[in-house]
Parts: C-alpha cells; structure tokens; sequence
C-alpha cells in the first residue's frame, strides 16, 4: 500500500513500487533521467525507458565539472523549458540532478527516485540541492522543492551491506532528534531484520520522512528550526572534508557519538539516554574512532557553511527524542569536543 507524505509547497513524498509510481506520477511531456552507472547495472530497467545522462560516482561527482557537463548534454540533446528531469539514484544523484533542474534555463520540474535508505530517509527529501568545491561539502547549492520524491525499499535489496549501514546513520539521528518510539523500534530490531523484513523497512522510512518534513514544512530555507536535522553533522562534514576513509553515514555515526559524548560531560544529557545512544551505534555496527587528528578536525570544522563570524550552531541531544540548537564560539568548541 502506497504511503504519500506531504512536505511543502505541494513537494510530496512517496513509499511504494518505482515503476507503478512513475506512471502515475510523470508529466505527460518529455522525461530526461539523471543517474549513474551502477543505478544503470542495478537498475536498467528503471531508466532505460528514458533519454539518460549518467555521471560519475562518489563525493568527486558533487563538482561543478559534473553540472557543466550535464549542462552541456542537456543542451545537445534539446532540452528546454517544457523538460522533466528525473534523478534516479542514491543522494549524490539526486543533489546533482535537483540543483541541475533548479538553474537549467532557470528552472525545470524535476523528482526524484531514491535508490538508497540514506536517500529515502534524508539526502532526496526536503529541497536541497548542491555540489562540492574546495572539499567543502554542499557549500554551492539551491533550495528547491521536487515534484516528488519516490521511495522503494525494493530497491534497497541491491545496496551493499556498507552503503545500507550509511543510510542506518541517518535513521538514528532521526530517531534521537525527533522520535523516541522510532529509536525503540532500531534498539528491537537488528541490521538484518531491517534489511530483510520490507514491512518494517516501510515503518521507518515513513517515520523518518515524516518527522523531516514536519521540521522542512516550518523552516524551509534553514533560518531556525531545520538546522536540528545536522545532529552529528557538522563533525561529520568535518571528517569528510579532511578524510577518504569514511563515507558519510559512517562520519555521521562518528559525529552523534561524539557530539553526545560531549552533551554529556557539559550535563545536557542523562547519562541514561545517553548510554542507550552509545549502544544504539554500536548495535549497529559502527566504528565511532575519529579517523582524523583534533586539531585537524576543528580546523575543518572552522570551515563550516553554517558559522555566524567565529561561531557555530551546533546541534546537540538533550535527551532521546529531544535535541538543542547552540551557539559555540570557536574558542568555546575547542573545549567541549
């Protein structure tokens, strides 16, 4: 049964089959598919319906290099105002294809098919759209709504057990952000159980969407509220920027161990809820060991987007279910973390 989550401005998010989806779903007009080459392995079938431009794989493709590429193909192949773009993909697809649609002549419609958890739970929903440059992540990008956003945890059954995991991450941080009955539902379960039982897998997709969508439906463009959905980000960002080793679900496992370890020692957390987050990553099979050096990781950190001057929000949990929006002076991060 097709679940439909309303997010905003008319964007809506839906748990279902790809292909019945589609057909209900697609403007009647021309449809370009954006993806990669392994979606076009693992799921020929999904885009061969369509004209096509595949891009590379991994953070690299985040770049302006790819956009003025697709730009360029886009423009070869006739593509105008009347065109629907179609990302099909994991959230480096869908980051590239939404931020393409949103400046090709100005703006295109466009949705998405994720084909990842990471990208079902977080990276597709909510309209942000960016690339990469100078290691910094996302640092160019638009907000711009999809038509919709299709969900199918069929898909996921192809994902290797690590990119799977990834999307794990992001569902944890859901849970200790916003849903405290979704966190008891991970802590019952296991990595196996959601992989192999879709009934499940749909609950927490649909818990996941739901409780983005309620923070994107109130703060649309990150100006308050929408900036809690960073839980255990920006160390993660950090790592990303300053290592290969971790891929961004694993840095974001890292970033909620660390940044509750330090909600713990500042006394913002219960040493209960907190005991339950550590073994709630653990559970998961994470490695919490920061890949890089401190003084390498604050450096990054100084980096990042979402400073004001020398300052930081930062996002850290209060409690499982309830977390808080702070603002750290640098001076001050450099103790806490």
């Amino acid at each position: 049964m097709t679940k439909e989550i309303e997010v905003t401005g008319g964007s809506r998010v839906y748990i279902g089959g790809a292909e019945e989806l589609l057909q209900q779903l697609l403007p009647k007009k021309r449809v370009i598919v954006i993806s990669d080459s392994n979606i076009d392995r693992t799921h020929h079938d999904l885009i061969a319906p369509y004209e096509h431009i595949l891009i590379g794989q991994g953070e690299q493709a985040k770049s302006l290099a790819t956009l003025e590429s697709i730009y360029r193909q886009l423009i070869d192949m006739g593509a105008d105002r009347s065109t629907f773009i179609l990302g099909i993909g994991g959230g480096i697809v869908t980051d590239v294809a939404g931020f393409v649609a949103s400046t090709y002549m100005r703006g295109v419609e466009f949705g998405f098919v994720t084909t990842t958890l990471l990208g079902a739970v977080d990276a597709s929903v909510g309209g942000k759209n960016g690339v990469n440059i100078g290691g910094f992540k996302n640092m160019i990008g638009v907000f711009s709504q999809p038509r919709f956003v299709v969900c199918d945890a069929a898909l996921l059954a192809t994902l290797p057990p690590r990119e799977f995991r990834a999307g794990l991450a992001e569902v944890i941080k859901t849970a200790i952000l916003g849903d405290a009955e979704l966190f008891a539902i991970l802590e019952n379960a296991s990595f196996d159980t959601l992989r192999n039982n879709k009934a499940l897998l749909d609950d927490v997709i649909n818990r996941c969407v739901r409780v983005k969508s309620s923070v994107v439906a109130e703060d649309e463009r990150e100006g308050g509220r929408r900036r809690i959905l960073n839980l255990g980000h920006t160390i993660a960002h950090a790592i990303e920027k300053s290592s290969n080793k971790l891929n961004h679900g694993e840095a974001v496992a890292v970033g909620l161990y660390h940044i509750t370890h330090s909600a713990l020692a500042q006394g913002l957390i219960w040493e209960g809820d907190a005991n339950r987050i550590f073994a709630l990553i653990e559970q998961y099979g994470f490695d919490t060991t920061l890949p890089i050096e401190r003084k390498q990781l604050l450096d990054a950190i100084k980096g990042d987007k979402k400073r004001t001057g020398d300052s930081l929000h930062i996002i850290v949990p209060m409690a499982i279910g309830r977390v808080a929006d702070r603002l750290y002076s640098f001076e001050r991060l450099s103790e806490i973390l």
